[in-house]
């Protein structure tokens, strides 16, 4: 049974042969970063149908318990620390449910960018690194590496090389940036080609960060200049 969530999608103007999936952060919801493809100034035939879920909505520990859209519970304000690993694991078949979707509608899995902002960019490193499809690229923006302990043995040889972009503020005061640093070191070590970035900002996006994510999408799914 499908575990899909509601989505918001963008259809490209050309026929669609790549994805986007992108997740948002905690008490946020799908149109958070709906506003950023234009920003991205991609070229008009970039063919992205880009993807952007709603989390379930739960109860927060950290909030008091407070319903709200989330990928998992966050209990402390560490969240490396006593890690939801229900929660993650449902909120990976969900993206996984995604991925599916895509291939079926006859994306290739070698054009499926999976991408997400803090507990968004947890659930994607975390499910594309277990997937048994080649992905094109994994993006985890403000995020970190959840329960790394058990990626070696729970990895997917398919995935065991793929291109990951790790964005974060050097000011963040929600996930420091020595969390995120951490897990682009674990990665690294496991072989993947990560390309690292700090920008001068709290728990949050800027420009210089945009521009540097559409520059990485156009190399990893092959997209000319052209705008």
């Amino acid at each position: 049974m499908s575990r899909q969530t509601e989505a918001i999608v963008l259809e490209p103007a050309a026929t669609a042969n790549a994805a986007v999936i992108w997740l948002h952060g905690l008490g946020a919801d799908g149109h958070d970063f709906e506003p950023i493809v234009p920003e991205l100034r991609l070229p008009r035939d970039h063919g992205i149908r880009f993807i952007f879920p709603h989390a379930p909505v739960r109860p927060i520990t950290i909030n008091g318990g407070m319903m709200m859209r989330g990928w998992y519970d966050v209990v402390g304000a560490d969240l490396t620390q006593r890690e939801d690993e229900s929660g993650i694991r449902d909120s990976a078949g969900i993206l996984n449910d995604y991925i599916v979707r895509e291939i079926g509608a006859g994306i290739d899995p070698g054009r499926i960018v999976v991408a997400g902002f803090s507990q968004g960019g947890a659930i994607a490193l975390f499910a594309a690194l277990r997937n048994a499809e080649p992905l094109a690229g994994i993006m985890g923006l403000s995020t970190y590496l959840p329960l790394p302990g058990t990626l070696a043995r729970e990895g997917s040889s398919a995935n065991a090389r793929v291109p990951i972009f790790m964005a974060h503020g050097a000011f963040d005061p929600i996930i420091p940036v020595q969390h995120g640093q951490r897990s682009a070191v674990v990665l690294s070590e496991r072989g993947h080609q990560v390309q690292w970035k700090t920008y001068s900002m709290p728990h949050s996006m800027c420009a210089e960060e945009i521009n540097d994510i559409a520059v990485w999408l156009r190399q990893r799914l092959q997209l000319n200049s052209a705008m």
